[in-house]
């Protein structure tokens, strides 16, 4: 099984984490160029070696109108604007937040500032699959949810700095885009040492971790440790969380590639998330199955439902017709999750439905490890499912693709892979 695991003793950024995944890649300046060609306004990245007690490793540097958000005024936090404090990202404890610098100049007021509506609005202009914009998306909407929480105010009225949204959006962008590229089976995660003590933003002195991230954390495992410092950022935190699936020591693994993605700030201890890609012998992965009984709800609402808990990250989501009490036909619904996306499914299950009980169940799961590769044919690039394990290998044309093209062509799907198979 294709596994990636980060060691995250120094906390997580967005640039940290897109730097340490870049690293894994077999074709670096082909990434590169895709992300400066993704359409994100203003911004273009570079890879620069960075080196952090003696162990080199990559840095991302993202320029905003050519400059690089640490030689910004800034810090994004100040604007009155929750924005999130996200500024997350990198800067990452970088400045850890040095943020201090109070500066609180007035030329920050004349930035614009975006909604969560804006920002997803960019990210669905992008030049990127559409499963990264969704990624994207979500990632952000995590961080804006716990702005909210942290402000008492309603997600639509959060919004983010200009130059440290983009800032972001890259990030998020490139880690999604990442995260897509490597393909890994399963994703796993150290505890996530977050650093202590305080940090000056333009609302006060703030506890570390910041109360965005302490928010978005919820359910992970992390530690304060010794090092003073904000190490986790909001933007690292819910990447983390969105992406991995559980968390703990490194799983006995053969290891291929190791990845250090450098913060810019100096520590006694090296400054740097580790990620490594390898295998391993694992058969049989650990799910939860949440399952309830509903029979007053329409078909509309469930499926409105259904579609939440996937955005959420639920590995499956299904119903299946059933006979209730009083002879009342309803749908049981069951949702399959990781453990560390448990809590989540359950507030999301009572959220969006009328049930007033869930079932639990822990079982095990078995899967073939699969990827997507695509290929040139007389119709034009088609992507292909492969999915191989077990002693089995299957194939399967991507339906999306093969409708595109019977509606286009006016011919049906079934002569489509005939003149395929041939």
């Amino acid at each position: 099984m294709k596994t990636l695991y980060l060691e995250c003793s120094m906390g997580a950024a967005g640039d940290m984490l897109s730097a340490a995944l870049y690293e894994l890649l077999d074709d670096k300046e082909a990434f590169i160029n895709k992300i400066n060609n993704s359409g994100i306004p203003k911004v273009t990245v570079n890879a620069e070696p960075m080196t952090k007690c003696g162990i080199l490793g990559t840095h991302m540097n993202v320029l905003v109108d050519g400059v690089s958000e640490g030689e910004e005024h800034d810090h994004h936090h100040e604007h009155d604007h929750e924005h999130e404090h996200h500024h997350d990202h990198e800067h990452e404890h970088h400045h850890d937040h040095d943020h201090e610098h109070e500066h609180h100049h007035e030329h920050h007021h004349e930035h614009h500032h975006s909604s969560l509506k804006d920002i997803e609005a960019i990210i669905d202009a992008l030049n990127i699959p559409e499963n990264v914009k969704t990624d994207a998306k979500n990632v952000y909407a995590m961080i804006a949810e716990a702005e909210s929480n942290a402000h008492g105010k309603p997600v639509t009225e959060i919004h983010f700095h200009e130059v440290g949204t983009m800032d972001a959006i890259a990030d998020i962008t490139m880690v999604c885009m990442l995260m897509n590229e490597l393909k890994a089976d399963k994703i796993v995660a150290s505890e996530i040492h977050v650093g202590s003590g305080h940090v000056h933003c333009a609302h006060g002195i703030l506890p570390v971790p910041a109360p965005a991230t302490a928010y978005i954390l919820r359910g992970v495992p992390f530690t304060a440790g010794h090092i003073k410092g904000e190490l986790c950022t909001p933007t690292g935190a819910a990447l983390i969380k969105y992406f991995v699936a559980s968390f703990g020591e490194m799983p006995v693994m053969t290891v291929d590639k190791i990845g250090y993605g450098m913060g810019k700030k100096d520590f006694e201890q090296a400054n740097c998330v580790r990620a490594f890609l390898g295998s391993t012998n694992e058969k049989a992965s650990q799910i939860t199955e949440l399952s309830c009984n509903i029979d007053d709800m329409t078909g509309e609402k469930i499926a409105f439902a259904m579609e939440k808990l996937f955005e959420a990250g639920a590995l499956e989501v299904y119903t299946v017709p059933v006979g209730m009490k009083k002879s009342r036909p309803g749908i049981l619904l069951s949702v399959m999750c990781n453990e560390a996306k448990k809590d989540e499914m359950v507030s999301l299950i009572f959220k969006h439905t009328t049930t007033l009980g869930i079932r639990e169940n822990v079982s095990k799961r078995y899967t073939l490890k699969r990827e997507i590769v695509k290929k040139e044919t007389p119709f034009g690039e088609i992507r292909i499912k492969k999915s191989e394990g077990f002693g089995v290998l299957r194939e399967k044309y991507e339906y999306e693709d093969l409708a595109r093209i019977a509606s286009e062509k006016n011919i049906s799907i079934d002569d489509i892979i005939k003149e395929l198979d041939k």
